[in-house]
């Protein structure tokens, strides 16, 4: 069965560069992208999903918030948070909203294919 993602990021070259890559891998993902927190909980409302990558810094909602309202309505869908921001005190607010896992975007592909991997 094919897994369903979200990848969640306001710069459509990033969401686009994520789904190159995690295609990629040659695992049967079936990928969705949203520009915004407030897309992201409308697609998931109706949708079947099994896992989301979550952008921190975003216009309207912060990924932190969207982290938290997901965890209302979805409390077992794996989070994988994927930031710009590579200090501690991020990571730490975004396992605390509820993520699963943390990378930073200046991780290498292989990385990220390992960390949706094990966040899965």
């Amino acid at each position: 069965m094919q897994m369903q993602m979200l990848l969640v990021d306001d710069h459509t070259i990033v969401r686009e560069g994520l789904r190159r890559i995690l295609e990629t891998t040659g695992e049967p993902w079936g990928i969705t992208e949203e520009s915004s927190g407030f897309r992201a909980l409308e697609f998931l409302r109706g949708a079947r999903c099994d896992m989301a990558i979550v952008d921190l810094s975003m216009p309207g909602m912060s990924g932190l918030e969207l982290i938290r309202r997901i965890r209302v309505d979805r409390p077992r869908l794996p989070v994988l948070v994927l930031s710009m921001h590579a200090e501690e005190q991020y990571a730490l607010r975004a396992f605390k909203a509820g993520a699963n896992g943390y990378l930073t975007k200046d991780s290498a592909a292989a990385e990220l294919v390992h960390a949706v991997r094990k966040v899965a």
